[in-house]
């Protein structure tokens, strides 16, 4: 299946590993790229050093393209795209922020750009500011999120960018990606589906937890990292919505989350920790290879492609 994102970033099928952080380190990265799609490092909490050895693991694990994602209001961009450059990583991700300044850095050293964004306002200022290609989540999608869903998001989007648009937010399987591609994207990003596969770094229990979620065990919280994020509800998400009802101030919000992602993904704390997660959570029924669900969604989306026909009848 071939598309200008397979053709931008070099990989052989049109699937992205959302990054997360306490969740996308090197062996799920490595896992998705071998497997042929793209997997990308989240290093959203990393410092420069740690960003360096992470970046290295990588490496030595696959010889395929991945991506790093980071904020861009990070106090040590600099120095964070100064180990990009030098470990020439392929794709550079991100979201909050004007991406004028790390595309302006980037781009001589012949690093991807693909922002992720949630209106279409700022989807066209990324394309206006030189990035190669966008990712576009809709509401429906977990971690930081909009407010418009995917399926009215994705095709405004697309109607008006030239480069190629990337779907997030609410995908999981085959089905959905045939959805996105006929809306007028490229690629699909998953996030929360890759959560759950056998090379993804956390807990077993928690990734059966997560099975268990169906697609109304989630909620969005204000202020927990400064934006909107959609997370698991759990006692914490519980204390953030009173917090926000009560109209505690912002700053404390965001005290009182501090720590939380890595309380929920690395230590397993079900009722203390912030899971970031999409209301794709209710298609999640098993724990797969990165492999094993990269080849499955795509056998399902030219399954879904090929049958289209056989559901439309024409008039005789």
């Amino acid at each position: 299946m071939k598309t200008r994102i397979t053709e931008l970033l070099g990989i052989k099928h049109p699937i992205i590993q959302g990054a997360m952080s306490w969740v996308s380190f090197p062996p799920l990265v490595a896992a998705v790229s071998n497997a042929g799609g793209l997997g990308i490092l989240g290093a959203a909490f990393m410092s420069p050093e740690e960003l360096r050895e992470n970046i290295r693991q990588i490496k030595d694990q696959t010889d395929k393209p991945f991506g790093v994602n980071f904020m861009p209001e990070n106090p040590q961009l600099d120095l964070l795209l100064d180990i990009i450059i030098k470990e020439k990583v392929p794709v550079a991700s991100y979201g909050k922020g004007n991406p004028h300044k790390i595309i302006e850095r980037t781009r001589p050293y012949g690093i991807i750009n693909m922002p992720t964004m949630g209106a279409v306002r700022h989807a066209v200022r990324a394309e206006q500011d030189g990035a190669d290609a966008v990712i576009v989540q809709g509401t429906e999608g977990g971690g930081h999120t909009g407010f418009v869903a995917t399926l009215v998001l994705l095709p405004l989007v697309a109607s008006k960018l030239k480069i190629p648009v990337v779907a997030a937010g609410g995908i999981g399987d085959g089905r959905g990606m045939v959805a996105a591609l006929s809306l007028g994207a490229e690629g699909v990003s998953m996030g929360s589906r890759f959560i759950v596969t056998r090379e993804a770094p956390i807990p077993l229990s928690i990734k059966h937890y997560l099975i268990q979620r169906t697609e109304e065990d989630t909620v969005i919280t204000d202020n927990l990292t400064g934006v909107r994020c959609r997370v698991i509800r759990n006692k914490f998400a519980e204390s953030l919505l009173e917090m926000t009802k009560s109209k505690a101030d912002p700053w404390e919000i965001m005290q009182h989350g501090v720590g939380k992602i890595r309380k929920a993904f690395v230590e397993g704390d079900l009722e203390s920790g912030s899971f970031a997660c999409g209301q794709v959570c209710g298609l999640i029924e098993d724990i797969p290879t990165c492999q094993e669900l990269i080849e499955r969604i795509v056998i399902e989306a030219e399954e879904v492609i090929g049958s289209m026909g056989e559901k439309f009848l024409s008039p005789k």
